[in-house]
């Protein structure tokens, strides 16, 4: 008598040719690099925090797997669903009345990332998706950390653009860096 295990055997080892061990280190992994982006977006106020982040990279996770193999248009439709959850991200901020500035563009944008890295994750493109996260955070932090505070670009803004430019704040002290979306 043939058992159930005996039959599906090499099915219990492994998902479309891919070992279950390894499938389960990229998701895991997927769930661990955008936690640290959301982590990061949580503590500025954004809009989207850690378990948003997680969600939409482990669901991107499951669809770059799941392209591998069955559906390749798979990821399209992530990228049109993300879009749409970033302009939500974007709409919701709305414009503030004191300034002409449009809130949750890098909440929006590091959405779209997070939705890249889950894939790249599923894909098994985990040094991909490992740096990608790195050089994210890097530019999430620039604006906040002491040492690459220099980095910012509206530190150097007033170089650029003629003084009396109404797009640029009065002096320096308008410029809050606790606005995490701003940018």
């Amino acid at each position: 008598m043939v058992t159930m295990a005996a039959e599906l055997g090499p099915h219990l080892l492994a998902v479309h040719g891919i070992a279950r061990a390894d499938l389960t280190f990229r998701m895991l992994a997927a769930l661990g690099l955008t936690y640290l982006i959301g982590f990061e977006r949580e503590l500025r106020g954004a809009a989207a925090g850690d378990r948003t982040f997680a969600l939409i990279g482990l669901g991107s996770a499951v669809i770059g797997f799941l392209a591998l193999n069955n559906a390749p248009n798979a990821l399209a439709g992530v990228v049109t669903g993300i879009g749409f959850l970033g302009a939500g991200v974007i709409i919701h901020g709305g414009v503030r009345p004191d300034e002409s500035m449009i809130r949750g563009v890098t909440t929006a944008a590091t959405i779209y990332l997070a939705a890249a890295v889950g894939a790249a994750c599923g894909q098994g493109e985990l040094y991909l998706a490992t740096i990608t996260t790195a050089g994210a955070l890097f530019m999430l932090e620039v604006r906040h950390g002491k040492v690459l505070r220099w980095l910012d670009g509206r530190r150097w803004a007033h170089r650029f653009v003629a003084p009396n430019d109404p797009d640029l704040p009065d002096d320096e002290t308008t410029q809050s860096n606790d606005d995490p979306d701003s940018h």
